[in-house]
């Protein structure tokens, strides 16, 4: 068995309390706060989650780094006003929510806060970011779960947990019976679920634990992760999507009508005439914002989500959007579209664009680029290359489709620069 780790005893203890006033949040929604330390004269940081700026708070250090220590809150001097009670019973136990203590209207403002900071820290640009668009549903809104659960060869039907990673853990699941952020018609089927699941493992049905799927769409639950669902993206954007449940699809469809249509306005307000989808998806973007432009290609290397795109299209009567199952090498191939007549959208997985994407987009050139992400801190990482290779930035703007947590999009527009040459790759993009 390996040795365990011995603790590094500074400058705290293990477990030593201290008291600290938090100054900030973190982008990552934890209380930050600095003690004054000898040989320390901005302040050491200690980093405590679900405090809040402005409070006192007593705090017990488990872990020090090289330039800062990590503390759990043991008991709150002096609450901010803007704290409040959290809805969900295990808050803070279940590391799925971040600010179920912070009233909403301030948790719109530091998200906010965030995004400036890491345009200002990642892409060392300071822009201003627009208020942050609020979700209409600050809990309930959430239209799919995926909650785990291990087993062993003694589990049987009684109690194990079933959920989601405790706060500050990587393996053990702490059981949550109900999650406030999801709809109510995944709560009114995750109880039967999580009593199927227990009756299946005392039969032996889990050799060690899975994954389980539960997403909402059209007021049915699936529980499949290959079953067919659809969702409607009510107006102004009026569209009826189907997809497999596993697939990727915005899990808020309270904010979607709002969210698609301002991706869709910042796309054609530089009066390009066509339009390209580049991680389209089952069509969410493209179809939405199809009747904005004369031509719409969305480009996606996964084939079953191209054939998706290609029925929902029919489906809704949109006849001027064609799909491509493209190849990760060759995006833009094929596409016969003046680049100085393009936007594209791009909305990339979590880890933001890869370098390949990256260089084809740069070498198409096109007139405005339209970048969804539901990291901002890999957007900002990408938005430093985008104004290296010739575009400027002309809008940041925030949408908070995850409450209660500290994840949220931001959409961030960008205009190319019309002396720059077409095909030129910035400094960190290889050729």
């Amino acid at each position: 068995m390996p040795k365990k780790k011995k603790f590094n005893d500074l400058p705290f203890a293990y477990h030593q309390e201290i008291e600290l006033e938090i100054s900030t949040l973190t982008n990552r929604g934890v209380g930050l706060g600095r003690v004054q330390l000898p040989g320390s004269p901005s302040g050491w940081v200690v980093m405590a989650p679900f405090t809040l700026p402005g409070e006192k708070v007593r705090v017990r250090v488990f872990r020090n780094h090289k330039n800062y220590s990590e503390a759990d809150p043991v008991a709150i001097l002096s609450p901010s006003p803007d704290r409040v009670a959290p809805l969900c019973p295990i808050f803070g136990a279940c590391g799925g929510c971040q600010y179920q203590h912070l009233t909403y209207a301030e948790q719109l403002s530091w998200k906010r806060r965030q995004v400036a900071e890491l345009l200002e820290h990642m892409a060392g640009v300071t822009f201003p970011v627009e208020p942050v668009v609020g979700s209409p549903s600050q809990f309930g809104y959430r239209s799919k779960i995926t909650p785990h659960f291990e087993v062993s060869r003694d589990s049987g039907p009684d109690p194990f947990p079933i959920g989601f990673l405790r706060q500050g853990t990587r393996h053990d699941i702490v059981d949550v019976p109900r999650c406030e952020i999801a709809t109510d018609g995944i709560n009114a089927r995750l109880a039967g679920l999580r009593t199927s699941v227990r009756l299946k493992a005392a039969e032996g049905a889990y050799p060690r634990g899975a994954t389980l799927l539960l997403r909402e769409a059209g007021g049915a639950v699936a529980t499949d992760y290959d079953a067919t669902i659809t969702e409607e993206v009510g107006p102004p954007v009026g569209l009826k999507l189907r997809f497999l449940a596993r697939d990727f699809f915005q899990n808020n469809p309270f904010i979607l009508p709002e969210f698609v249509a301002y991706v869709r306005r910042q796309a054609s307000a530089g009066g390009a005439g066509f339009l390209v989808d580049a991680y389209c998806g089952s069509g969410l973007f493209a179809l939405g914002a199809a009747g904005a432009f004369e031509r719409v290609a969305g480009v996606e290397i996964s084939a079953t989500s191209v054939a998706f795109a290609r029925e929902n299209a029919a489906a809704n009567g949109i006849g001027n959007a064609i799909f491509l199952a493209g190849d990760a090498s060759a995006i833009f191939a094929g596409l016969d579209f003046p680049p100085a007549e393009t936007a594209v959208v791009v909305d990339p997985p979590r880890r933001g664009c890869d370098e390949t994407f990256l260089r084809q987009l740069f070498a198409f050139g096109p007139r405005t680029v339209v970048y969804v992400s539901c990291d901002p801190a890999t957007q900002m990482r990408d938005l430093r290359l985008f104004l290296d290779a010739g575009y400027q930035l002309e809008r940041v703007q925030p949408f908070d489709l995850f409450p209660q947590t500290r994840h949220l999009e931001c959409v961030i527009t960008l205009r190319k620069n019309a002396s720059v040459t077409p095909g030129e790759s910035p400094a960190g993009i290889g050729r």
